[in-house]
């Protein structure tokens, strides 16, 4: 029997552009559902994941799908104003981490504490979400499905009992067997893999058709602004963007433009998170509290993954906690976070800076300090605003659908 992961890249049909490589590929279907099971094709697998994705019924609330926040028309992201997303069984249970972007992570490696990168750093990198916790797209998919303040289901049981009333119910037992809903945990082991065959589908959640493929296709040029971007972009000394964010094509391979790291960048506390009313909450990434067996490992709180900057553009909310809504407030935010600490954080009591306000005194300061985060007050800043516009603009570059118009 095939792996899962090879049975989809034969069964996806191809993405315009360079080729691609296939996500991970995983165990096969029938090593988590039962011994003699048998693997349904692919693109039976990829079909059943989507009906799934965009299915409402499948909350607690009847009103929340994945597709509610990771909304196709966006990338697979949030709509505008939608980052902060609101669920639970009433719909009124507020999120504490913004939606992220479902696209471009099919080369995710799996988490690991201790990586050496190409420049010889050593660090975390890999996984999925934003604390790297998922080792799967389909573990990532369990996520939000019993989270209590989104989908809501009280256990895989209760997945498992919404799917068998849907209308695709027969397609479920015609791909899984005709006893597949007997059995809840081989149900909902199910319903994890065609999520996961889903997510693999190339067009849909890696189609590198953005107007900079097309330019590394060779099909147009960039403008001279675009242009400087790139540079600005890549520059280890004034942008340093793609130190975490790489933008290099490697065996004809498209960039993805993240290299999976976690950083600490220092991001200030979000006063409209509901969850940060309670001084006492604070999101430390990778030590807690949504991720648990890294608790003690303080050198790494506050650490996050870094995403993809593909279709970064076309977002309102930024960083895991969604405090900035554009991307000029963004770099703005790089260029200046030491050498104006009083326009991004919280005062104290005395009316100093509380700089890196959204983690506790007690954590060691860990924070990212290469370029052009290196500042001392009363430097000049690494950007000027029109690198700053340059910089933007390629980005905007980086947005899928391009036409060719």
């Amino acid at each position: 029997m095939l792996p899962l992961g090879i049975l989809l890249v034969s069964a996806a049909v191809a993405a315009p552009g360079p080729a691609v490589v296939p996500g991970p590929a995983v165990a096969s279907p029938a090593a988590r559902l039962a011994p003699e099971a048998q693997s349904p094709p692919a693109a039976v697998m990829a079909s059943l994941g989507r009906l799934m994705f965009f299915d409402p019924t499948l909350s607690a609330s009847g009103k929340l799908a994945c597709g509610t926040c990771h909304d196709p028309r966006y990338a697979y992201g949030p709509p505008p104003g939608k980052a902060l997303a609101i669920g639970g069984k009433d719909m009124a249970q507020p999120a504490t981490r913004a939606v992220p972007s479902l696209r471009y992570l099919h080369g995710a490696p799996a988490f690991s504490e201790q990586h050496r990168f190409l420049d010889g750093d050593v660090g975390p990198v890999g996984g999925f979400t934003w604390d790297g916790r998922a080792g799967s797209l389909h573990e990532q998919a369990a996520l939000p499905l019993l989270a209590a303040n989104e989908m809501a289901n009280a256990g895989p049981a209760d997945v498992a009992a919404k799917l068998a009333h849907t209308a695709y119910a027969a397609q479920f037992r015609a791909a899984f067997g005709a006893d597949i809903f007997s059995d809840p945990q081989r149900a909902y082991a199910a319903a994890l893999l065609v999520l996961e065959a889903f997510q693999q589908i190339p067009e849909e959640f890696y189609p590198f058709s953005s107007r900079y493929d097309a330019f590394l296709r060779g099909e147009l040029e960039l403008t001279e602004q675009e242009e400087r971007g790139v540079s600005l972009f890549k520059d280890p000394a004034k942008g340093n963007c793609a130190s975490c964010h790489l933008g290099v094509t490697r065996a004809g391979r498209p960039p993805p433009f993240t290299d999976y790291d976690f950083v600490n960048v220092g991001v200030p506390r979000n006063p409209r998170l509901p969850a940060n009313a309670d001084p006492n909450y604070y999101d430390l990434g990778l030590c807690g509290p949504l991720r648990q067996d890294m608790t003690e490992k303080h050198e790494f709180c506050g650490f996050f993954r870094s995403p993809s900057v593909r279709n970064t553009a076309i977002r309102d909310a930024y960083f895991h906690n969604g405090v900035f809504t554009s991307l000029r407030e963004v770099l703005h935010f790089y260029n200046e976070r030491d050498l104006f600490p009083e326009r991004y954080y919280a005062r104290n009591p005395d009316g100093s800076v509380h700089k890196f306000d959204d983690m506790p005194r007690s954590i060691p300061n860990n924070v990212d300090r290469d370029p052009p985060l290196d500042r001392d007050p009363g430097a000049a800043p690494a950007l000027t605003e029109s690198d700053i516009d340059d910089i933007i603009a390629f980005l905007q570059t980086l947005t899928d659908g391009y036409s060719g118009k």
